[in-house]
């Protein structure tokens, strides 16, 4: 089960639950995927509200990977969730708002 205090969430994927965290190695990896210089940077762009389809590959890759999972981002692309492309961006405001604090990043 999923602890929100420590940034993790759980979400349907491919019909089986997956766990997700964005730990610090997590957002490294994101601040380098994005060009951020720090976190504070990271959670602005995030902040945005905008979140491109590859800009949910990387979130939901890092946050996977964050849980343990072995994973790549091309497989993360070509994973399903039951509410399609609103599934997938729903996943990532959840997982962002876990780690970030509040509402999507």
């Amino acid at each position: 089960m999923a602890n929100r205090h420590r940034g993790e969430i759980e979400a349907e994927l491919d019909g089986r639950p997956h766990a997700l965290c964005l730990t610090l190695g997590a957002l490294a990896e994101l601040e380098s995927a994005f060009g951020a210089e720090d976190l504070s940077a990271l959670a602005a762009r995030f902040g945005e509200g905008r979140l491109s389809a590859r800009d949910a590959i990387r979130i939901l890759g890092a946050g996977l990977r964050g849980a343990g999972a072995v994973i790549d981002d091309h497989q993360v692309a070509a994973m399903r969730t039951p509410h399609g492309a609103a599934g997938f961006a729903a996943i990532g405001s959840e997982l962002l708002g876990a780690t970030f604090g509040g509402g999507g990043g």
